[in-house]
């Protein structure tokens, strides 16, 4: 059944006046942050600052209300512009929202059947590979902007992208890089500014940055690019709410952006999640995230936004900020709201080089740069799922690196279990080998009897050659056997059959004894074949070598009368 229960209910039982006045503080905090990357993040995905806005609005809401973290801040993020650029780019923004919404149920989904566990599974280097390449792609998509090129579209494949900026070079506009380099200094300095002047520590960077350049820009009139002269400002006013238009032709093909939003969504959000548990000593539930996540995806659209997921720099800064539970992402989407609807013409004169030099700053922040210096502390299989996915990232596509980065590192991971997986050969007592020599063979199996291992097992076939009476295996040391290792093993015991010889098992663990009974595999070994020792497995070893000889033994001849 689909448990849904959000931490709100929770959080709210024993809250107090204290814990809300750190939440108040807080969400007012994230809030003024959340205003300029809502913008930046909007602008950079090809979309209007009006959709990034209602986006941290609405889904940043639904988020928190009915999340199955205290502390998560959702929104758009950095993470989604190639994908969500790439979309508008080849499908337009109506199908973007149709995307959107498809992958909203998508993620409920998975929350609903429970799969919020599975996300962890993602290894670390496809992680740090898939990241690193999306910081690299973003900090590409705002060459335009921070230059000012003079570019009508951008295209969206790598090749193309660097080829247009290429031949645009020379269309460098000289304000635009002076106020975007401005912008980025000021972010980089911000914080050794701020621990000198102890007021301005409240303040969040990007947004003292936007207010200084956007107060500039409206007392002296720069010529640069603007959300008005781009855009035409920002409505004052709450946006209609309906379905986007829904073309049926194109909704198959829809299905794989949709599962790529969906995908990255459900990775970012836990991710965010599982770095704040550890920052508040807490514990999320990732199947009723990941519920919020897909309900705040389809309510998005709704009013024109675009794919949201949780935001670590928001949830980070929300936490150093004193906020504890959920309520602070409310108040964070409130502020955000009377900012649009109070604020909203001063939005005509903020610079797009302003905005851009944030992005930059952001993708530069995201990317675990380090992870290269230290690939050499790694094995060659780290390296390869790590750089592989990296690259494709940055020059083929988002989605196939995750994809091929999981196949490597599957690949990898059966290699590195199979080399685990080995057999030995037990020397026998030194009176059970005078008495059965090389009529009684034991062998002991480590690791785990899988398909990328079976072939290991195939090596006893040949022992048949030796033409033994009684083969045991001991497998105190196997702890896992697959349907393959089990065909193997019937196998080899048809084989020793067809020779009259017998396979004798010995110390199966749960897992081995489990399917060796549920497949029949037992009733057509014997049970007196399948003992609980060792020392049992050699006895009846010895007995039936015994057996086999007096058998062989001619009778004695009778002497003549």
């Amino acid at each position: 059944m689909i448990r849904f229960r959000p931490r709100l209910l929770d959080a709210l039982k024993d809250y107090s006046r204290t814990q809300f006045a750190q939440d108040a503080g807080s969400g007012v905090t994230v809030g003024v942050l959340a205003l300029p990357l809502a913008m930046a993040f909007a602008i950079a995905s090809g979309m209007s600052p009006t959709a990034g806005i209602w986006t941290a609005i609405v889904a940043g809401l639904i988020i928190s209300l009915l999340g199955g973290s205290r502390v998560q801040i959702g929104g758009p993020t950095g993470a989604f512009i190639p994908i969500v650029y790439g979309i508008v780019a080849d499908y337009g923004v109506a199908n973007l929202l149709v995307a959107t919404l498809l992958a909203g149920i998508m993620l409920f989904a998975m929350g609903a059947f429970r799969l919020g566990g599975l996300i962890r599974f993602i290894p670390v280097s496809v992680v740090t590979g898939f990241t690193n390449g999306i910081a690299v792609v973003i900090f590409l998509s705002q060459i335009k902007d921070f230059l000012g090129l003079k570019i009508a579209e951008l295209p969206g494949d790598f090749f193309g992208k660097v080829s247009t900026l290429g031949q645009h070079l020379h269309t460098m506009h000289g304000p635009t890089v002076a106020v975007a380099v401005a912008s980025l200094l000021t972010l980089i300095f911000w914080n050794a500014l701020a621990r000198r002047f102890r007021p301005l520590a409240r303040v969040p960077g990007p947004l003292a940055v936007l207010v200084i350049a956007t107060a500039i820009n409206a007392l002296v009139g720069l010529p640069v690019d603007t959300i008005g002269t781009r855009f035409g400002g920002i409505p004052q006013s709450v946006p209609a709410i309906g379905l986007p238009d829904l073309d049926l032709s194109a909704l198959s093909k829809l299905m794989a952006p949709a599962l790529t939003i969906a995908m990255l969504g459900a990775i970012e959000s836990l991710l965010s999640a599982r770095v704040s548990d550890n920052m508040i000593d807490d514990r999320h539930d990732p199947n009723q995230e990941l519920m919020a996540q897909g309900l705040a995806n389809m309510a998005a659209p709704l009013f024109g936004g675009f794919a949201a997921t949780g935001a670590i720099a928001r949830t980070a800064t929300n936490i150093r900020s004193g906020g504890r539970t959920p309520v602070a992402g409310i108040i964070h989407s409130l502020v955000l709201l009377a900012v649009v609807l109070a604020l909203a013409p001063m939005a005509a004169y903020i610079p797009l080089a302003t905005l851009s030099a944030i992005v930059v700053m952001v993708s530069v922040h995201m990317g675990e740069w380090h992870a290269f210096a230290h690939l050499k502390r790694f094995s060659m299989a780290y390296r390869t799922i790590m750089l592989g996915t990296f690259f494709i990232t940055v020059v083929l596509d988002l989605t196939l690196a995750v994809e091929i980065g999981l196949v490597l590192s599957s690949l990898f991971f059966i290699r590195r279990v199979s080399d685990l997986t080995r057999i030995e050969p037990v020397s026998l007592p030194e009176g059970v080998c005078e008495r059965s020599g090389d009529r009684l063979l034991v062998f002991r199996l480590f690791g785990s009897l899988f398909f990328g291992a079976a072939n290991k097992l195939e090596d006893l076939l040949h022992e048949l050659d030796r033409h033994p009476k009684v083969i045991v295996l001991a497998l105190d040391k196997v702890i896992n056997i697959d349907t393959s290792g089990l065909d193997i093993l019937q196998t080899l015991h048809r084989a020793m059959r067809k020779r009259g010889a017998t396979l004798l098992l010995c110390e199966l663990n749960p897992q081995p004894r489990s399917i060796i009974v549920r497949s029949g595999f037992l009733d057509a070994l014997g049970a007196a074949n399948v003992t609980d020792t060792y020392a049992q497995a050699l006895a009846r070893g010895q007995k039936l070598c015994a057996d086999d000889a007096a058998s062989a033994t001619p009778p004695p001849v009778p002497p003549l009368p």
